[in-house]
């Protein structure tokens, strides 16, 4: 496959619990352009506001913080002012947090940036507003989503096979109370992007969706060559 047709942006938003960061890293190897995990970075960002106690609410304090804040990408990793913070950003704390930081018009503008210029030479990219504000002009936008009960069950999985004491319950109020803040929020709020797909992963397991993806993909990297 020559060169050219590898650099197109494949862009993945959706709900919370779809599985997008699983299938665009699938989708992304399988393809052969680079991962852009976008929910890293907020993670990351919301990691060092909440240890160095900035609210989500105080504007100048982030502004402020995040001026001198360093992120550095890394294959299977990310470092924030030189310390790997891979697992430290995935944890239920971070989890019950992230939403609120990840809102303010602050915390996106100074990620916008960042995330743009990983683009030179294509990639795939998930989040929630991937398609609809940071690659907009993206030649493949996917929405992926699943029933809530079912992101429910793969995050009470995930967490169990990580050894955590959960509720189902719980994590399905969280899940819904999510989606309900995400897609009410009023910077880049979650919603299909326009001339996207939209899949519904209820039923496919992540192995189906990647190969959905990968192959419309495929296809559009043929577009771009012709």
């Amino acid at each position: 496959m020559a060169d050219k047709t590898k650099k197109i942006i494949v862009t993945i938003d959706g709900p919370a619990g779809a599985g997008k960061s699983t299938v665009a890293r699938a989708v992304a190897e399988r393809i052969g352009l680079p991962y852009l995990d976008t929910g890293a970075l907020y993670r990351a960002v919301a990691w060092k506001l909440n240890k160095e106690g900035i609210a989500p609410d105080e504007g100048e304090r982030i502004t402020k913080a995040l001026a001198s804040f360093n992120l550095e990408l890394r294959p299977g990793g990310l470092c924030a002012d030189g310390a790997d913070v891979t697992a430290a950003i995935r944890t239920p704390e971070i989890d019950r947090i992230v939403s609120a930081y990840a809102a303010r018009a602050e915390v996106r503008d100074a990620l916008t940036g960042l995330q743009r210029a990983q683009a030179a030479n294509g990639l795939v990219a998930d989040g929630r507003d991937m398609g609809t504000v940071v690659f907009p002009e993206a030649e493949l936008k996917i929405f992926l989503t699943a029933s809530a009960e079912e992101r429910a069950r793969r995050r009470y999985r995930e967490r169990r096979a990580r050894g955590e004491d959960v509720d189902y319950d719980e994590i399905l109020k969280q899940v819904v109370e999510r989606d309900s803040y995400d897609m009410t929020r009023e910077i880049a709020p979650l919603r299909p992007a326009p001339g996207c797909i939209i899949l519904d992963s209820s039923d496919m397991d992540a192995e189906a969706v990647t190969d959905a993806i990968a192959s419309l993909a495929v296809e559009f990297m043929g577009r771009k060559e012709r």
